[in-house]
């Protein structure tokens, strides 16, 4: 492990980490600069303090620049963390939405918009099948995804009322079973 951050080194850090990931992948680039880069942790000790992060309420990567801020300087590293983290993204979060309110009714601009959210969508369809290449292997998965899929996607049943009802049957399914 290296040295101890300073206030400043947590900020910029947590910053960089924040605008090289602005739309995503925060916990793979926050993997990548705190274990690889900066050294500021181990694998096993990184990977603990997201489990926690995602279990604990709140937004996994404030969470997680909380956990690295206050290991390394209390409090105040924590809310230097959490400044670096969420200043410039809700900056440009901010600046977007005024440009947007501004010129939302100009053709160009809807068409910049549609386009952005048709890329989401293959985003989005891209992970499903990468990811249930590997994950829906049998019948039961395969079944539980389709069922959830047709209770919150298709006929928009609370993603709540559809979770009370699946996961139950899904962790009776995946429950380790007494070997003989």
């Amino acid at each position: 492990m290296s040295e101890r951050p300073t206030l400043a080194e947590l900020a910029l850090t947590f910053n960089h980490i924040a605008l090289a990931s602005f739309g995503g992948g925060l916990s793979a680039w926050s993997r990548v600069v705190v274990v690889e880069e900066k050294k500021w942790m181990e694998d096993e000790e990184f990977l603990s303090a997201v489990t926690m992060c995602r279990i604990l309420p709140g937004a996994n990567q404030v969470n997680l620049a909380v956990f690295v801020g206050v290991k390394f300087r209390g409090v105040p590293g924590a809310a230097a963390a959490v400044f670096g983290l969420t200043l410039v993204p809700v900056v440009i979060a901010l600046a977007l939405a005024y440009f947007y309110f501004q010129f939302h009714d100009i053709p160009a601009v809807q068409g910049v918009l549609k386009g952005a959210a048709a890329a989401a969508v293959g985003l989005t369809l891209s992970m499903v099948f990468k990811t249930g290449r590997k994950c829906l292997t049998g019948l039961v998965p395969a079944a539980l995804f389709a069922t959830i899929f047709l209770m919150n996607g298709i006929a928009r049943w609370p993603l709540l009322a559809c979770l009370s009802l699946l996961a139950p049957l899904a962790v009776a399914w995946a429950w380790p079973k007494k070997l003989p």
